[in-house]
């Protein structure tokens, strides 16, 4: 009797050994997946920083003195930056309301205010 005792006991020690084995690959296998998860995430979100090398444009206003031969078209084509313009007459219609200019009727001797950018900050 005490030899199925023990044999037993042997039997319910293995198969609690085994459990606990089970338990501790099953939770192994969560806490590597979580960090898996974890570090994907990271690092996704880590790639969508980027480091901006490129200039910044900064956005100036002056005041010029009007020619001429000055036509509000001719002074687009010299100041306008295609890159912050979808058009000349974008950056026209900005040059004109900025002035509170009906017309594009311009006056040689009178001034205008005219936007341009620049990659120098002038602080």
């Amino acid at each position: 009797m005490s030899n199925q005792k023990s044999e037993n006991r042997i039997r319910n020690n293995k198969i609690r050994r085994q459990k606990e084995i089970r338990k501790n690959i099953l939770a192994t296998t969560m806490t590597i997946g979580i960090i898996i998860i974890l570090s994907l995430s990271t690092s996704s979100f880590m790639s969508k920083a980027k480091c901006n090398d490129d200039n910044v444009d900064y956005k100036y206003y002056k005041c010029i003195a009007i020619s001429s031969n000055d036509t509000l078209w001719s002074i687009a084509q010299e100041y306008m930056d295609i890159d912050h313009y979808r058009s000349i007459d974008d950056y026209i219609k900005e040059v004109k309301q900025m002035n509170h200019l009906k017309t594009d009727v311009i006056t040689y001797g009178g001034y205008l205010i005219i936007p341009y950018y620049s990659t120098v900050y002038i602080g």
